[in-house]
């Protein structure tokens, strides 16, 4: 593991691999955070939630600019790995029991259906939609039970950034087993539903333009990220710098 810009990141996807393969063989519980950009904000602006992703087993990095700021910083060549190809890859793995909790249902059916396109297994799994409620309402022992009697060795949440993070660190001490991982829009990229966000093509993902194509996609709620990501940025770079004299 790796600290830039307050998150501990692992950049070596087969590191993520072997270490989410050992705490499931120990049974052991922990959770695992997405890092993108929006979450590199938040952490920059907020202590509290600093620390809940401080909290997890490590970040993975999902933003394909945090290798570039390392790269213009430290001059150390990283590469990122999306939130969208670490949950299609465990899927296709076929090594875990899995439990998929977020979102419409809706949007759970139509992703079990698919998926089953790339595992047979996932049609004995669990695809749970969770309440549309705040984090401090969730019934987490109850969710807990309910994972516990799964016997889920992988737990997939879906319910975007911040509340995502929020959820697996207030679920964590309830739980027995499992080891949760925060996906945010992967559910409905790998739905199938035409209705449902897209992930941008691989020619948009490979020039690091994903934010453009979700600006397009929801304006709304993508510009107003956008404007927080890179209004932050100068102050993020900083403090950087500043840790790395």
């Amino acid at each position: 593991m790796e600290q830039y810009f307050d998150i501990r990141y692992e950049f070596d996807v087969p590191t993520v691999h072997e270490t989410i393969a050992q705490h499931v063989a120990d049974k052991k519980t922990g959770y695992i955070c997405v890092a993108d950009g929006n979450i590199l904000t938040m952490v920059h602006n907020d202590a509290d939630y600093r620390k809940i992703v401080d909290g997890s087993i490590f970040s993975i990095c999902d933003s394909s600019w945090v290798p570039k700021f390392v790269k213009w910083i430290y001059g150390y060549k990283r590469s990122h790995y999306c939130g969208s190809d670490i949950f299609i890859d465990i899927v296709r793995s076929r090594k875990y029991r899995m439990i998929f909790l977020g979102t419409k249902q809706s949007v759970l059916d139509a992703l079990q259906l698919n998926l089953a396109n790339e595992n047979p297994d996932v049609t004995s799994m669990t695809f749970k939609e969770l309440p549309f409620c705040t984090v401090d309402e969730f019934d987490y022992q109850g969710i807990a039970k309910m994972i516990e009697q799964d016997n889920a060795d992988i737990i997939w949440v879906a319910l975007g950034a911040p509340k995502q993070e929020i959820f697996m660190n207030r679920l964590q001490p309830h739980l027995k087993n499992g080891v949760q991982i925060a996906i945010g829009a992967a559910f409905n990229f790998y739905s199938g539903l035409s209705d449902a966000p897209q992930r941008c093509p691989a020619w948009m993902r490979k020039l690091h333009l994903e934010f453009v194509h979700r600006i397009f996609k929801e304006p709304k709620k993508q510009i107003k990220r956008c404007w927080g990501i890179v209004t932050t940025l100068p102050a993020i770079f900083h403090k950087e710098r500043k840790a790395k004299k």
